[in-house]
């Protein structure tokens, strides 16, 4: 029988052994941290404060700025620290970076569905929408998410830290992720968790149909539309929507069917970054730079602190 060596902790990969390109990592990161750090707490600020943000709509939003705060938060700062030091991460500290980035990244995914009935029911059964999409079901709909998420992330973390690893114990991706914990995993036989990934698989597939049969009769009500000022508003509130989950799940897809034994570093850096640094970094844009809501709210505040000073 082979021996097996106890991991006690994993050193995680950074983006290049030169000192030059280190740094260019570290302050690429912390600019991106920084900007995902700042649009996202502006986005729950002006939303909390503003009493006509107070709409379903803008509740799910605000929901998905938290998620995104706490996703690149798990992730980013770490990666920083390790280009710098070359940082050790403890087992424990690794298993619980995975369950909470499963946790952000799978709440996301349902909440970001929750996102898409709320537009569906809102412009395709306007006059069933107030009573349908009351303050209760935002709540229940949103906790849902969360609840699943956290399911999921026990699902991963449990599936995955139950294999043995052996041999190296450099993670080949910036920060602990699943696909990569595989890969360096000393078992052949990964049962647990391709019963996992094929019930996250099923779920994210429904996830995606959904959406897209819900945009479906959302663009063909938006044409029906005679004015075109309606009809730009309801695309502005939409469109972003479709192009952030889009872009979120396919890379995640990608990502997690991708077989263990095929490692393209590069390549898996990219795709992580895309599924959990990227869309927490563009929600802010894509929600708020066209949104006339989200300006008027963010001019009274700037409005409030200039005379509150004087």
């Amino acid at each position: 029988m082979a021996n097996l060596t106890v991991v006690t902790g994993f050193f995680l990969m950074g983006f290049s052994n030169t000192w030059e390109l280190q740094v260019l990592h570290v302050i690429l990161f912390l600019l991106i941290y920084l900007v995902a750090l700042m649009g996202n707490l502006l986005i729950f600020t002006l939303i909390s404060l503003d009493g006509k943000l107070h709409t379903p709509m803008y509740f799910f939003l605000k929901n998905l700025s938290f998620l995104d705060l706490c996703l690149v938060s798990v992730t980013v700062p770490k990666s920083i620290a390790n280009s710098l030091t070359n940082s050790y991460i403890s087992f424990w500290g690794c298993v619980t970076q995975l369950f909470v980035m499963m946790l952000f990244t799978a709440s996301e995914l349902f909440l970001l569905t929750a996102m898409s009935y709320d537009r569906y029911m809102a412009i395709c059964q306007l006059l069933r929408y107030e009573v349908i999409m009351n303050s209760e079901t935002c709540v229940k709909m949103a906790a849902a998410s969360w609840l699943t998420g956290g399911l999921f992330g026990v699902l991963f973390t449990v599936s995955v830290f139950t294999l043995p690893f052996c041999g190296s114990n450099k993670i080949p991706q910036f920060f602990c992720d699943v696909p990569a914990l595989l890969r360096i995993s000393c078992s052949d036989s990964h049962l647990a968790f391709d019963e996992t990934i094929a019930l996250g698989f099923s779920l994210s597939m429904l996830c995606a149909i959904y959406i897209a049969i819900s945009y479906t009769n959302i663009i063909s009500t938006v044409l029906k539309i005679p004015t075109r000022e309606s009809r730009s508003k309801a695309f502005s509130t939409c469109l972003p929507h479709l192009i952030v989950f889009t872009f979120f799940i396919t890379t995640g897809i990608i990502a997690y069917l991708m077989p263990p034994q095929e490692s393209y570093p590069i390549l898996n850096l990219l795709l992580s970054m895309f599924y959990t640094v990227i869309p927490s970094t563009l929600n802010p844009v894509v929600y708020s730079l066209r949104n006339k809501d989200m300006k008027t709210a963010f001019s009274k505040l700037i409005a409030w602190k200039y005379f509150s000073r004087r």
